[in-house]
């Protein structure tokens, strides 16, 4: 169940302007964020009867409702106060203060009948709250129920015999509780003591007299009890169930309009008792609001259903039950079909990351979200009988699909385009460079195209328009791989030509290198044969200057042995004379 509703205080519900009846929009929020089932009890009566002191004691609160003190009425319109059941856990009880009815100072009282036509339209327990005992006056002023039958028709009937033809809205009146302030009589019948409820069903019986004779008298009769009757029996037909309560004065005298101020034990005992019986009453046997076929209804209905009325009020419409429910239904079900869209578009946003690698990957997100949008319809629909609201979401939802499946696209080519802007970056700055205008230049171009590629790849998150989005950008730059080709074709075929002249060049180069070689080597030849030559000179010349050194070395040894021979012989002979001359002759000799 949803959170529970806890306001501070009442706020206006339906205000009541000179012009018109005017729902309050902070009211209407409320409703709409109760999800719980709502019990919807709402008061109507005469003016400055006590009305709103009994709706704070259901409330569960001294103050809250405007309690008056003066002749003049306090509430106006009709004014709402939510609060958590204080004995059905999961619902809300939902109280409803209307203004108060048969104010002198009214200039029309059309809505009077308005504002108690809407707290039977809206409540699951009607209270009629009346003063001292249940009169005439207090019947007739209910007897308005009469007229408010065709405001509430099932059928199309309208005439005054409609109590049978009204019978089929019974089951979806309020169950009546009537309540008697400042209540002075006797609960005695006959003698005997009856209880309050008794003394309801005794005031709402018939009257069966004898009927009068004479045309005139009867028709007068007729008339009078037809006055008299109809009213009883339209109450007893439109609220089967009924209870009655009665109230003693609470205080006397001047702190009576002081009430609100005034704590358990300064008021009359009985009055306490009876306030807390009343209480015990409303909560444990109010029922949740209902519609035809049985529907509950929670806040947002209820929101819808004032809604409707009002706007049917507005435009002099009669609000029929049947319309009712089929505008509620188309109501809710078109909210149903918002909110199923809300929880898709909320879970797509959750779940989806566009791109997605896959188309299959985004139709089963889709798929899970769309099945869970259904279950959300289903669960709040409102007699979609022919299933023409949950074809409707369907279609959205196939729109959707549409829109999220071309979202995908232009998500992953928008990816894709930034992601290829990004890493082609640095060939575009090497083609304004001209890095690629040379020889073998589109072999390069193909090359790190071919690493940019691989380095594309490796990125993640492309989506569906990855190998589109790159054969796309390659697509656009052919014309530039052409004229890199062309270029690269028309230099290497003028370097081809220029290492032909080259290779000429470097062959008589060579040639002329190869004789220059031959010449040097010649002359290196020749002036090695001249070194030899010049070595072979200057050895022939040591030679035979050793020669020359030999060869006077030994004549050298020869004379020095002579000589040793000479002076060997002069010293041998004694004619040293004889030798002397010997020696000279060999001297001459030599």
């Amino acid at each position: 169940m949803g959170p529970e509703i806890n306001m501070p205080g009442p706020v206006c519900l339906i205000e009541n302007t000179e012009e018109q009846l005017v729902v309050n929009k902070e009211a209407l929020e409320t409703l709409s964020a109760i999800s719980q089932p709502v019990v919807v009890v709402a008061i109507v009566g005469l003016y400055r009867t006590g009305k709103s002191y009994l709706m704070n004691k259901l409330a569960g609160k001294q103050k809250g409702f405007s309690v008056g003190s003066t002749v003049q009425a306090h509430t106006q319109g009709i004014w709402m106060w939510c609060v958590p059941h204080p004995s059905k856990p999961d619902h809300t009880l939902v109280l409803l203060d209307t203004e108060g009815l048969g104010d002198m100072q009214k200039v029309d009282n059309k809505k009077d009948d308005q504002i108690f036509a809407l707290a039977i339209l809206l409540s699951s327990t009607l209270v009629y709250n009346t003063m001292s005992k249940i009169d005439q006056g207090a019947i007739d002023l209910l007897h308005n129920v009469t007229e408010i039958t065709d405001l509430l028709r099932a059928r199309a009937s309208s005439h005054l015999d409609g109590v049978e033809d009204a019978a089929d809205t019974v089951t979806f009146f309020p169950d009546l509780v009537w309540t008697l302030r400042d209540f002075y009589l006797d609960l005695e019948t006959d003698g005997q003591l009856v209880t309050a409820d008794k003394y309801l069903e005794n005031s709402l019986r018939p009257k069966e007299g004898k009927r009068p004779t004479g045309w005139e008298k009867r028709k007068s009769s007729d008339q009078r009890s037809q006055n008299y009757n109809l009213p009883r029996l339209c109450i007893q037909k439109f609220f089967p169930t009924r209870k009655c309560f009665i109230f003693d004065t609470p205080i006397h005298g001047k702190k009576l309009g002081q009430l609100e101020t005034l704590c358990d034990d300064e008021l009359d005992h009985e009055f306490v008792q009876q306030v807390a019986e009343f209480c015990s009453y409303i909560f444990s046997h109010s029922k949740i609001k209902t519609l035809p076929e049985d529907i509950k209804v929670n806040g947002p209905r209820l929101e819808n259903l004032v809604l409707t009325y009002v706007n049917a009020i507005h435009n002099g419409e009669l609000p029929c039950l049947g319309n009712t429910v089929l505008a509620l239904s188309q109501i809710e079900n078109a909210a149903a079909v918002q909110k199923a869209m809300s929880h898709y578009d909320q879970e797509m946003t959750q779940k989806v990351q566009l791109p997605t690698n896959t188309l299959q990957e985004l139709l089963d997100l889709h798929r899970a979200c769309e099945k869970e949008a259904i279950e959300v319809f289903k669960k709040n629909s409102f007699k979609d009988e022919d299933q023409g609201f949950q074809k409707e979401l369907e279609a959205l939802l196939h729109t959707k699909q549409e829109a999220i499946c071309q979202k995908n696209l232009e998500a992953s080519s928008e990816r894709c385009s930034a992601l290829l802007q990004d890493i082609f970056t640095p060939l575009e700055a090497n083609m304004q460079l001209g890095i690629y205008s040379r020889p073998g230049g589109h072999n390069l171009y193909i090359q790190k195209i071919e690493e940019l590629k691989a380095l594309y790849y490796q990125k993640p998150g492309k989506g569906i328009q990855a190998e589109e989005a790159l054969q796309t950008y390659l697509h656009s730059k052919k014309p530039v791989s052409d004229a890199i080709l062309q270029t690269d074709q028309a230099l290497t075929a003028k370097e081809n030509e220029m290492k032909v002249q080259r290779a000429k060049a470097e062959t008589a180069r060579a040639d002329a290198q190869r004789l220059e070689e031959l010449h040097r080597m010649q002359q290196k030849l020749m002036e090695e044969k001249e070194r030899l030559h010049q070595k072979q000179l200057r050895q022939m010349e040591i030679n035979r200057a050793y020669f020359l050194a030999e060869q006077k070395r030994a004549e050298e040894q020869r004379l020095q042995l002579f000589l040793q021979l000479l002076r060997k012989r002069l010293k041998d002979s004694e004619q040293p004379k004889k030798l002397k001359e010997e020696d000279s002759r060999k001297c001459s000799g030599i």
